[in-house]
């Protein structure tokens, strides 16, 4: 729960236990800048939401979680219904696979196999070196019923004014409106959202 709200990390690393942004001084962390990126990405959120019709989430990395900071459902009756507050595994979920691409190999190998308690097997860990090679070609990370059966997603990262990725937007349907001959256009209106939500997100978020 402390990890929940911000007040305490785990150190990537070493696994310990370190005080969470909640506990820093500075005016955009923890709670805060959660709150912000929600302030100003809300509107792109809806717009992507009315665009395609199927619900869309904004979710950050917290180790090897994502927290879903934002829900907007679709009006649909067979819809993904609010995720807000719910934490998925980062290797899982689409935004997390996508936000995990933006770090280094060798990070990504001391975040998930060389702490003192491995998170992933040395399988699994193949596979998810797989899924962020794809991810770095294409641009997006899918999630085919991985995390929820009968639920597919699809995730881009956004960026701030200093190209760092600080969060993820993520369309999810239910798998029978996500069709392999939809993801292409479904991929493009979600980067043509986060390009323009990055322009509206300033330096010192990241």
């Amino acid at each position: 729960m402390l990890v929940y709200r911000d007040f305490a990390v785990q150190d990537e690393v070493n696994r310990t236990y370190l005080p969470g942004a909640a506990l820093s001084a500075g005016p955009l962390n923890g709670q805060t800048r959660n709150q912000e990126l929600r302030r100003l990405l809300m509107p792109h959120l809806e717009r992507l939401c009315h665009q395609v019709d199927e619900s869309v989430n904004l979710m950050v990395r917290v180790g090897t979680h994502t927290r879903f900071l934002a829900t907007v459902e679709t009006g649909q009756m067979l819809r993904v219904g609010d995720r807000q507050g719910t934490v998925l595994p980062a290797h899982e979920s689409s935004g997390g696979k996508a936000l995990l691409a933006e770090l280094p190999d060798d990070y990504l190998a001391e975040l998930y196999l060389r702490g003192p308690e491995p998170v992933l097997s040395e399988e699994d860990f193949g596979r998810l070196t797989r899924d962020v090679a794809q991810t770095r070609r294409t641009g997006y990370a899918l999630n085919l019923e991985v995390t929820e059966a009968g639920i597919c997603a699809i995730g881009r990262v956004v960026r701030d004014a200093d190209g760092v990725a600080i969060a993820a937007i993520t369309i999810s349907a239910p798998t029978v409106r996500f069709p392999a001959d939809r993801i292409e256009s479904l991929a493009k209106a979600l980067a043509e959202t986060t390009a323009r939500a990055g322009r509206d997100l300033p330096s010192g978020l990241g």
